[in-house]
């Protein structure tokens, strides 16, 4: 296998060096700014040097630590200036601060070098929160990149592995996967067995079984056993693919709120500029006091920096994707985290979304002296030679071993049953029309679901219940939802009114709709959104190719991630990645969360900078106070939106 490239390598471990070495800069700026303080505090520097000596040293030894935390922040200033970009929070620190060490040259004020260097340093130490701070939400996000195998083991002729990338590995070809290993593509198991680690992509810690014939998908790890796996897909169609793609363009669809605020920003700061000038020209020229005038104008700059808001709100955003995704919730951007926020009707399908989508047996009723193994047997044998989901759904719940020598004259009626000779007895399973062909009455059944009858020689031995089970976590999905203040719960369904209704009454669901076509479907969501008032949103959830359709006309498209189509994923703004329909309202919660934090900080923010920039105006607010108005609110606003990753407790 060809080796990673060095280059991309070299890269990572160059970007990781330089935000050591910022840190490592800001940490010496900050303690010789501590020793030059205290020297000057002490009056040693009055000492050494006189007066007015001891301004001028005051002022070339806070340089050095200034130059030192703040240089790149010059830089970028200067280089942003001569692109015609200026005004920035890079601009707003440069002149705030030059301008501070400028004050020197009015010798009737007290010099104001310290708090220049301090805002440059204290700016600088916000920036390294940022960093800390984007790179531990990253963590979760980044942990997905992980997923991403590097090679695919391929037999030869010899019995020896080759290890072939990914993306030349052609459908169908069987690929060993090794205890330890990662799936690299999906595919079925045609030959072990094992158990899958499939937390990266799903949080479910616990593993899951597989063994021969079961469907598996890429990026789980395989924990025990060797497995051989024929492709179903090329690698850039795979589920591990599909969620690189996902995670990559997370970040590029920006919410309402967020392309506010950096259109906000962009206004906001050249008007603060220019207040600033203004206050400090304006009440020169009036009162002739230039050195306090400008240094309330500066200390309105330094206060005005809107980097608290250009930075927290995103980060808050970026956080409660980076939040979802260890729920095993994919969100595609923030604009779908803002939407999914504001949802008060969810609309479901229901075949595997709220159900297995899986036939299985609910109930066996014997009669005629027949116990259910016994009425299960006869079935099973008469159902032998099916390969029906219902007839396959009857052999797995029959416990014994299906011998096909017992079986003879057996004949499938389409759509109605089978019949067949059992050890000499005549037998016939099927529907009701089936058995009043026969002439026997079909008894009522109090459990819906699909209802196999069987006859032995004419004479009725009972029946037998087929449907497709609920998952188990719905019912309890459906109490949190309305807990969680969500107004209608809606099902929609192509399947029969009786088997809709029973569903509906057990999930607790507030109105169901049955014997729709997929573009039935799309009508009912029109006619629900038609009905939502206010700013509440819908959201659907569905799994099937049919649901395509549905998923793009909702406000927020929710597919099952797991088993569901790759159509019903790619129409989706946010996927499931363990198909539990209990994740809707963790993600639900971690939205509402995050678009808390973000309002939080936001009127925080405001509230703050404008009580000290009136402040500054009026000549109170000192430049110590400008430090915390910037710094300070950017750095509680930092910690803030740190608390949208965090979803334990959701």
């Amino acid at each position: 296998m060809a080796a990673a490239d060095p280059k991309k390598k070299k890269k990572k471990r160059k970007k990781k060096e330089s935000l050591e070495h910022k840190r490592n800069r800001i940490l010496v700026a900050l303690g010789v700014f501590a020793v030059v303080y205290a020297l000057d505090e002490l009056g040693a520097l009055t000492i050494a040097f006189g007066e007015p000596g001891n301004i001028y040293a005051s002022f070339a030894l806070f340089l050095v630590p200034f130059l030192i935390a703040g240089y790149d922040v010059l830089q970028k200033a200067f280089n942003n200036i001569r692109r015609g970009k200026a005004f920035d929070e890079s601009f707003l620190m440069a002149v705030a601060t030059i301008g501070a060490f400028a004050m020197v040259l009015f010798p009737d004020t007290d010099p104001h070098m310290a708090e220049g260097a301090a805002v440059m340093l204290f700016y600088q130490v916000g920036e390294l929160f940022q960093a800390y701070a984007v790179g531990k939400s990253r963590k979760s996000i980044s942990a997905m990149m992980d997923i991403a195998p590097d090679y695919a083991n391929v037999e030869q002729a010899d019995g020896t592995l080759e290890q072939v990338f990914p993306d030349d590995i052609a459908v169908g070809t069987v690929i060993v996967v090794k205890p330890g290993e990662r799936v690299p593509i999906d595919g079925v198991i045609v030959e072990g067995e094992t158990q899958l680690d499939t937390a990266a992509l799903t949080g479910e810690s616990v593993p899951r079984p597989a063994k021969t014939g079961d469907d598996i998908i890429s990026g789980c790890i395989n924990m025990t056993g060797l497995i051989h796996v024929r492709t179903t897909k090329p690698f850039g169609e795979s589920t591990v693919a599909r969620v690189l793609e996902l995670v990559e363009n997370a970040s590029e669809k920006k919410a309402r709120t967020e392309n506010f605020i950096t259109r906000f920003a962009r206004v906001y700061t050249p008007a603060v500029t220019g207040a600033a000038a203004v206050l400090a020209l304006g009440g020169g020229l009036v009162t002739g006091a230039w050195s306090d005038w400008i240094l309330r104008g500066l200390t309105f700059l330094v206060v005005s920096c809107p980097c608290a808001l250009v930075i927290s709100v995103p980060l808050s955003f970026f956080g409660g994707i980076g939040g979802a995704s260890k729920l095993g919730v994919l969100i595609k951007g923030s604009n779908y985290l803002e939407t999914l926020a504001d949802v008060d009707t969810i609309v479901f399908d229901k075949t595997g979304t709220l159900t297995n989508g899986t036939f299985s047996v609910v109930a066996v009723h014997p009669e005629a002296g027949y116990t259910e193994q016994s009425l299960l047997e006869v079935a099973a044998l008469a159902e032998s030679f099916s390969n029906h989901p219902i007839a396959q759904s009857v052999r797995d719940a029959y416990q014994g071993e299906v011998d096909p020598k017992r079986v003879s004259d057996s004949a499938n009626d389409a759509g109605h049953g089978v019949t067949a000779t059992i050890d000499g007895k005549h037998v016939v399973v099927g529907n009701a029309k089936m058995l009043a062909a026969a002439g026997v009455e079909a008894p009522d059944c109090e459990v819906v679901g699909t209802i196999l009858h069987v006859l032995v020689d004419g004479v009725y031995a009972g029946h037998i219940v087929i449907a497709d089970t609920v998952k188990a976590d719905a019912e309890q999905t459906i109490r949190d939802l309305h807990a969680a203040g969500i107004n209608r719960t809606v099902m929609l369904t192509g399947d029969r009114e009786e088997v809709a209704a029973s569903v509906a009454k057990q999930l607790g669901l507030d109105e169901f709709h049955a014997q729709l076509l997929p573009g039935d479907k799309v009508e009912r969501v029109e006619a629900l959104l038609a009905a939502e008032s206010g700013k509440g949103k819908l959201a659907f959830v569905g799994d099937g190719i049919n649901d395509a359709p549905v998923l793009t006309r909702a406000d927020v498209g929710i597919a099952m991630g797991a088993m569901g189509s790759d159509a019903a994923i790619e129409a989706a703004d946010v996927v499931l990645m363990d198909d539990k329909p209990s994740n809707i309202s963790r993600a639900i919660r971690v939205a509402r969360k995050t678009m808390s934090i973000v309002w939080q900080n936001i009127i925080f923010a405001l509230g703050i900078k404008l009580l000290i920039l009136v402040l500054a105006a009026l000549g109170i607010a000192n430049m110590w106070l400008a430090v915390f108005g910037d710094v300070g609110v950017a750095i509680i606003a930092i910690l803030n939106a740190m608390r949208a990753m965090g979803v334990k407790n959701l």
